[in-house]
Formats: C-alpha cells, sequence, structure tokens
C-alpha cells in the first residue's frame, strides 16, 4: 500500500470560518499600509530638511526609501482588494447555498405532504364531498316537512289573512258610525202660555207701582 507523503488532505474550512480569517488578514495589512504611509511622511520631511542644509545627495536617498515604501504600500493595496474581493464573494456564495438549502428543505416537506396524492384522488375528494352537502340539503328539506305528508298552501293562507284584515277594517268603520249616532232623543222645549206670561209681567208692574205710592 503506497504510503501518502505528505499525509491526509486537511478538511476545507467552512465559509464562516475563510471570512473570519480573511478579515484579520486585511486588519493587518491596513495596519502595515498606514505603518509604511507614516514612513513615507517622515522621508519627505527629512529630505526637505536636508535640502535646507544643501545636502543634496542625503534628500535624495530620503527620496528612495521614499519610493520603496510606496511600491510596498502599492502591493498591499493590490492585496487588500483581492481578499475584499473573496470575501463578498464567499459571503455570497454563503447567502446563496442557504438559500438554496432553505428551499431544497420546502421541497422535501412538499414531497412529504403529497407523498400518496393524485390530482385524480383531489378530484375524487371534492365530488364525494359535493355528494355529502348534496345529501345534506335533502335530509333537511325532508326533516323540514309537516308529518303525515300534509303540505301547506301558502296562497291559501295568505288569502284567509286577507279576508281576516277586511274583516278588521270593517268593524272599525262600524265602531265609527255608531259612535257619531246620539244615545238619547233631546227633549220638547217647554213653552209657557202667553196668557200666564203676560198676568205674571202685569202682578210685576202693580207691585211696582204699590211700592212707589207708599214711599
Amino acid at each position: 500500500m503506497p504510503m501518502k507523503l505528505f499525509g491526509k488532505a486537511k478538511a476545507a474550512p467552512s465559509p464562516k470560518d475563510s471570512i473570519i480569517k480573511l478579515r484579520e488578514t486585511l486588519e493587518m495589512l491596513e495596519k502595515r499600509e498606514a505603518f509604511l504611509q507614516a514612513k513615507c511622511n517622515k522621508e519627505v520631511m527629512e529630505a526637505k530638511k536636508l535640502l535646507q542644509q544643501k545636502n543634496k545627495r542625503a534628500a535624495m536617498m530620503c527620496l528612495k526609501r521614499k519610493k520603496t515604501y510606496e511600491s510596498q504600500i502599492d502591493k498591499i493595496s493590490g492585496a487588500r482588494m483581492t481578499i475584499e474581493t473573496q470575501v463578498n464573494a464567499i459571503e455570497g456564495a454563503s447567502v446563496t447555498m442557504d438559500a438554496l438549502s432553505a428551499m431544497r428543505t420546502g421541497a422535501q416537506a412538499m414531497r412529504q405532504l403529497h407523498r400518496g396524492m393524485t390530482s385524480e384522488q383531489v378530484d375524487d375528494t371534492m365530488e364525494d364531498i359535493r355528494e355529502q352537502m348534496d345529501l345534506a340539503n335533502e335530509l333537511n328539506e325532508a326533516i323540514s316537512q309537516p308529518l303525515g305528508g300534509e303540505i301547506i298552501d301558502e296562497d291559501e293562507l295568505e288569502a284567509e289573512l286577507d279576508a281576516l284584515e277586511q274583516e278588521n277594517v270593517d268593524e272599525q268603520l262600524l265602531g265609527l258610525e255608531a259612535a257619531r249616532l246620539p244615545t238619547k232623543l233631546p227633549s220638547a222645549p217647554v213653552t209657557t202660555p202667553a196668557s200666564k206670561a203676560g198676568a205674571v209681567s202685569e202682578e210685576d208692574e202693580l207691585a211696582a207701582l204699590e211700592a212707589s205710592m207708599a214711599i
């Protein structure tokens, strides 16, 4: 059995572990870039100082070192861009895989629910439900009918109701007419004979005359 020269292959890191490692590398590169940029600024300041001292040769060396630092900064910037692209790609792929996994789980659940069920079975079930509903309606209608097979004629009841209503109207009219007739005949006026009335009048006049003579 041949032996493997380099041992067992390591398991591939998970997307989460890979993203964590890449972000740690980005942080380290950012710090390195900031450090080199500070050295570039320092070399520029030193070159200006040497030029004031008329030491052009030393100032030139400062600028050369600055160029070296800038070259390293450019390489670090390129590496950072590549790593950021990898992080975005891994995150996007991870989201896609999570979505696919969720959809696969949903498909399995639906397959489990629909196992052993066909469209013909669904149609048969719905037809059975409709038949049972029709039977229930027929039973309810049969139960609501009067016992003995007697069927009530609605038109006949309506005519009888109209007749009763007309009787009530007639009775009310008769009551109004009876209320209008007088209950007792008026008594005949009592007339006093004219002679008696005249006598009474003369007696009054005579009494008045006697009273005036007495005075």
